[in-house]
């Protein structure tokens, strides 16, 4: 899986490079994992702003600025989760485009309703935010790397549309 994630990971440093954009993470279940591979590239200071980590409730609501009233309705696994995180990312961090992660990596935390390995990727632009939703297998490891992987893929299709 890490060469997979290491190839989506320069495509997209190449991607953001030719079209001069710029890069920031909001990461939950993958917990710096999307922003550590964008930084095991050679060179990614060009495109790689910042990364912010907001694991709990709390901190998506401090750092980014999501209501708590709306993390209450919904729970922080959801679509519009995942859509305030790409936009307020890209808004509060100031870049071209932001990648938004929130999911249940397990083995615990999983509901019949959310269960383990439910991910929900926000990507934002300036011009949109789109949302996907995936229900990935494996162990704790296996989702976020999927997740990681996933989510550099998404992020590379919606450049190729900038």
């Amino acid at each position: 899986m890490w060469n997979k994630i290491n190839q989506e990971s320069k495509k997209l440093y190449l991607n953001c490079v030719n079209k001069n954009l710029t890069i920031t993470t909001a990461e939950s279940c993958t917990g710096g994992m999307i922003s550590s591979a964008i930084v095991h590239i050679n060179g990614s200071s060009q495109i790689f702003k910042s990364s912010v980590i907001v694991y709990s409730n709390d901190m998506k609501n401090k750092l980014l600025n999501i209501p708590k009233d709306l993390i209450t309705k919904n729970g922080a696994v959801s679509e519009i989760i995942a859509f305030n995180m790409a936009k307020n990312s890209l808004k509060i961090l100031k870049a071209h485009l932001s990648i938004a992660v929130t999911g249940i990596a397990g083995p615990t935390g999983g509901t019949v309703e959310k269960p383990v390995g439910l991910v929900w990727i926000g990507i934002g632009t300036k011009k949109r935010i789109i949302t996907n939703k995936f229900k990935f297998n494996g162990d704790r490891l296996e989702i976020r790397q999927k997740t990681t992987y996933e989510s550099l893929k998404l992020a590379n299709n919606v450049i190729l549309e900038i």
